[in-house]
């Protein structure tokens, strides 16, 4: 088995690293980065195989798109007549699959996929579309992939990766957004800058542990915590009355509305 990454950026590091650890070998993975002092540190990190972005694509089973959005419509046509039959994959936000496919001169066979940055601790959540050509070993070896770098789901309409964006994709600037205010919060009341970060961040850890380990809800762990009369509930109606979960709501359909914008801009710059 061989993977291709073209573009060696953090997404295809946290990738390429938790393959790795999951099992693959280091002769199983080559990247095509343009970057020199990128493709050394990749050959000495983990080992793996590196091309000039301007070299051929070994004989692949996948090749991984790592680019950014506005550049892979000039890459996807120079390498149109190299995929020789692998699977396709993008990471590229907002670029629809249809469109990737025409820039691959009416390629069939592509997923696309939503990570977020947490996979570089292999913590990440992703989202994947397969288009209809996409056969069941495709898909074992896209879900062996994403396993490297975290948890994973499958939607069923490509439309559904715009809200996969939305909640996972932008979401970890919405936490890392919140625990800047828990923090400046903390420092308001008189802890000094080292002690507020502890605070804030390990109370962020803690209440995601439970989460995952509890058979209850959010909503439920909530009221577990907040006593009838007592300090949490003045903490939350202050929260409700600023209507901090419509706001929250809002951002991520704001999301969601610029990732479809960005896949029909794609579609308007089309070239065939």
């Amino acid at each position: 088995m061989k993977i291709t990454f073209i573009g060696g950026g953090n997404m295809a590091i946290a990738m390429i690293g938790g393959m790795i650890k999951q099992g693959f070998a280091a002769d199983q993975i080559h990247v095509l980065e343009p970057d020199a002092s990128k493709r050394e540190q990749l050959s000495h990190d983990f080992g793996v195989s590196t091309g000039a972005a301007d070299t051929a694509i070994p004989k692949s089973d996948a090749i991984l798109f790592a680019v950014k959005p506005q550049q892979l419509q000039t890459v996807a046509k120079s390498l149109q007549q190299q995929l020789d039959g692998a699977l396709v994959l993008s990471i590229a936000a907002g670029i629809r699959a249809d469109t990737l496919a025409q820039w691959l001169g009416a390629y069939p066979r592509i997923v696309r996929v939503m990570p977020n940055t947490p996979a570089l601790v292999q913590a990440g959540m992703s989202g994947a579309y397969a288009t209809a050509a996409v056969t069941d070993s495709d898909r074992e070896l896209t879900e062996r992939m994403l396993a490297a770098i975290g948890e994973m789901v499958w939607v069923e309409k490509e439309s559904d990766i715009d809200g996969i964006t939305a909640i996972s994709g932008s979401g970890p600037a919405y936490v890392f957004y919140f625990m800047e205010a828990l923090q400046a919060a903390a420092r308001a009341q008189g802890f000094g800058p080292e002690i507020a970060r502890k605070l804030a961040y390990q109370t962020f850890a803690g209440a995601v542990k439970l989460a995952l380990q509890s058979e209850d809800d959010a909503a439920t762990l909530r009221q577990k915590v907040t006593s009838k009369g007592g300090t949490t509930e003045r903490a939350i109606n202050a929260l409700e009355t600023s209507q901090v979960r419509t706001t929250i709501i809002a951002a991520a359909s704001a999301a969601a509305a610029r990732s479809r914008e960005l896949g029909e801009e794609s579609t308007r710059n089309l070239e065939v």
